[in-house]
């Protein structure tokens, strides 16, 4: 994976990281993804809520089945998932079983593992950051080996399989692989080795342009906090909700505007190379804001971006 490839039409994720709800309400999100025209929709992979205190948190893949027989056109994914969770083989079948669920609608997203105290509390160990990151390297090559069917052999520094295989294969072949994250030494490598999409986390949207050449072949994707200010809401109200729930060092600066004015801010970003737009919205459990934003913003984008495509030829 080397050459850049040319960004396609605009896609739009939504991301609801399942804590403080329940799968009810989870489930009625996906389906308004689903409903109104999303392109994917994403849940977050942790046993707890990174720098809150104990509250309930909903397990990632168990849900993800659930909503994989709930929905039928959207992507399903984790941003991202964590690799010290789960030993790789199994987590190869369980991809492959939720992609046969879903009838071939399944996004993996990894990333190493970043939350310390969450890996120590639960009894994952206390790796160094630069050793889990090479077991993610690992994880990728075996993932790829199982998809494949065939029986293999692998024997690296943290895993040793023997005659393994990963049978029934996926739907899709290959399961597309996101990787989140935005360090140059631990993951950006593995986003250029092993990635079809690298995952910009918010916090690291102002660098997306010096760290973007680094990611081989990989399309680009983003995470946004978005405020919609939709008729006769409050401008202030949103904005502080966006800041309360979506602090600015962890989710980068925030869009908070009319349907028109998110219009134009997404698409000023096609010019930073992203292809897919995954928005968490100020409203976490309104699934009238999933369709307000879905036809006024992201439906408007895309048929701005074809115009501007019809223009040039």
């Amino acid at each position: 994976m080397s050459t850049h490839p040319a960004p396609g039409p605009p896609q739009f994720g939504l991301y609801v990281p399942q804590f403080r709800t329940d799968v009810d309400t989870v489930r009625s999100l996906a389906v308004a993804a689903d409903t109104h025209g999303f392109d994917s929709f994403w849940l977050m992979d942790h046993l707890l809520t990174p720098g809150a205190p104990p509250t309930d948190v909903l397990e990632s893949w168990t849900l993800l089945t659930a909503l994989a027989t709930a929905t039928r056109r959207v992507r399903l994914g984790h941003l991202v998932g964590c690799n010290p969770l789960r030993p790789p083989a199994l987590l190869a079948k369980m991809a492959a079983t939720v992609d046969h669920i879903s009838g071939g609608r399944l996004d993996l997203g990894l990333g190493w593992g970043s939350v310390d105290e969450e890996l120590v509390a639960f009894g994952l160990g206390d790796r160094s950051r630069g050793r889990r990151s090479r077991e993610l390297g690992e994880t990728l090559e075996i993932l790829a080996k199982m998809w494949t069917g065939q029986p293999f052999d692998h024997i690296g520094e943290t895993f040793t399989l023997r005659g393994a295989y990963g049978l029934p294969t996926p739907v899709q072949g290959r399961i597309p692989v996101h990787i989140g994250g935005a360090g140059r030494a631990l993951t950006m490598p593995l986003v250029a080795a092993h990635a079809d999409w690298w995952n910009c986390p918010g916090s690291a949207r102002h660098r997306l342009s010096r760290l973007a050449p680094l990611r081989g072949g990989a399309r680009i994707s983003a995470q946004y906090a978005v405020g919609l200010v939709a008729s006769g809401a409050d401008r202030a109200q949103v904005e502080s909700a966006v800041a309360r729930r979506m602090p600015e060092p962890s989710w980068g600066r925030p869009f908070v505007g009319t349907a028109g004015e998110l219009v134009e801010l997404f698409h000023a970003e096609r010019a930073e190379g992203v292809e897919l737009f995954v928005v968490r919205l100020h409203d976490p459990r309104s699934t009238e804001a999933v369709a307000h934003f879905a036809h006024e913003v992201a439906a408007k984008v895309r048929s701005r971006t074809a115009g501007d495509a019809r223009a040039t030829h």
